[in-house]
């Protein structure tokens, strides 16, 4: 899942994407809405967590040119405004859901997740592949039973390849869906990520990779 957060505190803003990078999610942040739109001409977010009063171009605007632009993302708008007008206002830009300040962390993760399904073809509640199942919304996932303990990246290039059932996923791919911009696309971050999920997946294989192409779940 890809976020772009917009907020002009800072603190706030490094806030939230560590706390959503913790969470398994891809997060760019940026602090005014002038680069907002500029990192939205060059790529695709899931979910934009839009602060309302932002220098540059304001948020509303962003908002209107997101909306019009039909680019897909869902926008999830904060602001320090909590009366229903001001909701309803923000909704009528476009936004799909609206969340006032302060808000309690685990309610931010649980809309932006629950925008993220709503940006993406809909996928089963619970993930099956053989004997491995992946529960997204509890963010949990077992083999034969086992439940498998997991790193946060680990858990969302599983969630991914198991998502796309038995296409293949490139690397390229899994580095814009899982990581964020400051992942190095020369790394072989991917690769070290996958070797790990392999070897707690244990055997038979269930992930596989298809040469110069990515890797898939399913037969090899």
């Amino acid at each position: 899942m890809r976020v772009l957060v917009v907020e002009d505190f800072e603190v706030l803003a490094r806030s939230i994407g560590i706390g959503l990078r913790r969470e398994g999610m891809a997060v760019d942040v940026v602090l005014d809405g002038t680069e907002a739109l500029e990192r939205l001409t060059v790529t695709r977010y899931d979910v934009v967590v839009l602060d309302r009063d932002l220098p540059g171009t304001h948020g509303d605007e962003v908002c209107r040119q997101l909306t019009a632009d039909g680019a897909g993302g869902r926008v999830l708008m904060l602001t320090a405004a909590s009366t229903v007008q001001d909701r309803v206002n923000g909704l009528g830009l476009g936004a799909d859901d609206y969340l006032p300040k302060p808000f309690d962390f685990s309610e931010l993760v649980a809309r932006v997740r629950a925008l993220a399904r709503r940006s993406t073809p809909a996928a089963p509640p619970i993930l099956r592949a053989k004997d491995v199942v992946l529960d997204p919304a509890r963010r949990v996932a077992s083999r034969s039973g086992q439940r498998l303990e997991l790193s946060p990246k680990e858990f969302a290039v599983l969630e991914c390849l198991m998502t796309a059932s038995d296409r293949v996923v490139s690397t390229e791919q899994l580095l814009d869906g899982v990581w964020d911009e400051a992942a190095d696309p020369f790394t072989t971050t991917v690769k070290t990520t996958i070797r790990r999920l392999r070897a707690k997946l244990g055997d038979p294989p269930i992930i596989h990779t298809v040469r110069e192409a990515g890797y898939r779940i399913g037969e090899p």
